[in-house]
């Protein structure tokens, strides 16, 4: 690519970055917020700019939110996507923990942060480096990072929250209070705009943050994370509220790991993929949980120069697991002393494609004209209008500079 083409795709694509968030909704992947290294320090990216992927295309573009509710540039946040609706909750800002919950609608013709303040019931702890399931019309958080006053610490039972730290910080009238890991369940109703804290039952996860999560039909799942030894799985029914921890024999166990992701690619099956192993290490393995037989499989893929943790991965069309951005190399050194994060991480901005199901006979036709229109220059003009613009887009993407890497 000479120095031109470099400056043109630089005005296109996002920045390269870490712990964002992404989801995909009409063949279009979303991307926000996030971090990148620069001169040694994190920088975490804009508030104010959200990136759509066109990945008939593989085309970018650039959408300012504006308002006058624009969150702080946060860490540690959680993103989620109902109906059009994109949801921010928690995290953290330039002050510290925060609970704050902003919306922004992104079928308005102009983006426009909204803080959500008028929410009923009682708003979760300040927290990060948790999870949600999007459940119908509900927004159900687990687990984190967080900070609790000495009150809240006493109304918590004492497997729910677990102290790994206390400040003799003045909040107020309160004399301290205290940092830990936890293994809360928060819903929040879209519809209502109203927080609760349901009742479960059942052996629940241990307190946790940087864990993976998927839904698969009406129960959510969570596997690994930090203060984890190992990659365990659970289930936790969204109806009943009922939790379930899989047995899975020892013979196939993959490192334990945090920073992953775990996405449904069939009724019963789920893909973890990467993450910080217990060893430090940025992981490129991928396996296939099936959660009828709860058993793992290890899966051949061409990616294993790509080990990534930090990054996204969402569910496109043909059940495709599109995996953009995090870190290639993130290390943690670890020793008697302290634990410490390699000073070199590099972060990426690119698209990887998990082919999980054979792509119909439509898919392999687009793709096979996209690769070689020069021998269809004239049945190009006899397709239809909306055909020929999916064909065209596919022809878009294969000529693209920036290859996409797929199975």
């Amino acid at each position: 690519m000479d120095a031109a083409g470099a400056d043109r795709q630089a005005a296109v694509s996002p920045q390269e970055r870490s712990s964002h968030t992404a989801f995909i909704d009409n063949n279009t992947l979303y991307v926000w917020g996030g971090y990148r290294v620069v001169a040694g320090a994190d920088v975490m990216l804009p508030s104010d700019e959200i990136w759509l992927c066109d990945l008939y295309s593989g085309t970018w573009e650039r959408k300012e939110i504006s308002g006058s509710e624009i969150p702080q540039d946060l860490s540690g946040f959680c993103g989620a996507h109902v109906n059009s609706t994109f949801y921010v909750f928690a995290g953290c800002d330039g002050v510290g923990y925060t609970n704050q919950m902003y919306s922004v609608d992104l079928s308005e013709s102009t983006l426009s942060w909204k803080k959500m303040t008028d929410n009923k019931g009682t708003t979760p702890s300040p927290r990060n480096k948790h999870s949600c399931w999007v459940h119908g019309d509900r927004l159900i958080f687990f687990g984190g990072y967080g900070c609790k006053t000495i009150g809240e610490v006493r109304n918590t039972s004492s497997s729910s929250f677990v102290v790994e730290e206390m400040s003799w910080t003045t909040i107020g009238d309160t004399l301290f209070r205290c940092w830990g890991w936890n293994n809360e369940v928060n819903v929040f109703d879209t519809h209502t705009a109203s927080w609760s804290l349901p009742e479960t039952q059942g052996l629940a996860p241990a307190p946790r943050g940087c864990h993976a999560s998927a839904l698969l039909g009406n129960k959510g799942y969570i596997s690994g994370g930090v203060e984890t030894v190992e990659l365990d799985m659970f289930s936790l029914d969204l109806e009943t509220w009922t939790w379930t921890k899989f047995d899975i024999p020892m013979s196939c166990s993959p490192m334990g790991r945090s920073m992953h992701t775990m996405t449904a690619i069939a009724d019963h099956s789920l893909l973890v993929y990467g993450g910080l192993g217990t060893d430090g290490s940025t992981l490129n393995d991928a396996w296939q949980f099936n959660t009828l037989r709860k058993e793992r499989i290890r899966m051949t893929h061409p990616h294993m120069d790509k080990p990534r943790v930090c990054h996204t991965a969402s569910v496109g069309s043909d059940s495709d697991i599109v995996v953009f951005g995090g870190s290639s190399n993130l290390c943690i050194l670890i020793d008697t002393v302290a634990v410490l994060r390699a000073p070199s991480q590099h972060h990426c901005s690119d698209i990887i494609i998990f082919q999980t199901q054979p792509y119909s006979l439509s898919r392999l036709c687009e793709d096979f004209v996209g690769k070689n229109p020069g021998l269809f220059v004239i049945q190009l003009n006899w397709l239809p209008s909306k055909l020929r613009s999916r064909v065209d887009k596919r022809v878009a993407f294969y000529s693209s500079m920036t290859p996409v890497h797929t199975i």
